[in-house]
């Protein structure tokens, strides 16, 4: 069985309802907030929170997963690191991270994190192996295409901070 990612398995099931309803108490889209409110949280999914009003309890497969969450390692994603490079054709463009991954057996994206009128946002992300694994760290080469009509301005997110790349 795959363990919990935070960002993966966790954040996106705090609906933005639910956010709205508890911001006043705590941010359910913070990782630190949420692994220190984590017991509270739990308590107050089991007693049928959120209400109906606001969205309604959540499922008990989404409970019985954030329990796993909370119990285990909490885990979490790492931003990674990278050189960039935009390349752009009459009909596609292709967005390249080139680098090394920190260890042996992980794993790494871009995923697209936000979009606006005027720009879109992508986040480079790796995920370390559940246990250590023995070697060399991989190098990677990472692509995201998409059509070249869309002009917006590109950003991506890493270790490093926020790059604009065209």
């Amino acid at each position: 069985m795959r363990t919990p990612v935070y960002e993966l398995h966790i954040r996106p099931m705090f609906r933005a309802t639910d956010r709205a309803h508890m911001i006043s108490d705590l941010d359910l889209w913070d990782y630190d907030t949420v692994v220190s409110q984590a017991d509270d949280i739990l308590d107050r999914l089991n007693n049928g929170m959120p209400p109906v009003t606001h969205g309604g309890p959540w499922p008990e497969e989404w409970i019985e997963l954030f329990t796993r969450w909370k119990d285990g390692v909490r885990k979490r994603l790492e931003l990674g690191t990278a050189t960039y490079t935009f390349n752009q054709t009459a009909t596609t463009v292709t967005i390249t991270a080139t680098g090394a991954f920190p260890s042996a057996g992980c794993q790494g994206w871009l995923q697209l994190d936000s979009e606006t009128d005027t720009a879109k946002t992508y986040v480079l992300y790796v995920e370390q192996p559940d246990a250590p694994v023995a070697g060399t760290p991989a190098a990677f080469t990472l692509k995201e295409r998409y059509r070249a009509a869309d002009t917006r301005s590109v950003f991506v997110r890493d270790a490093m901070g926020v790059q604009q790349l065209h």
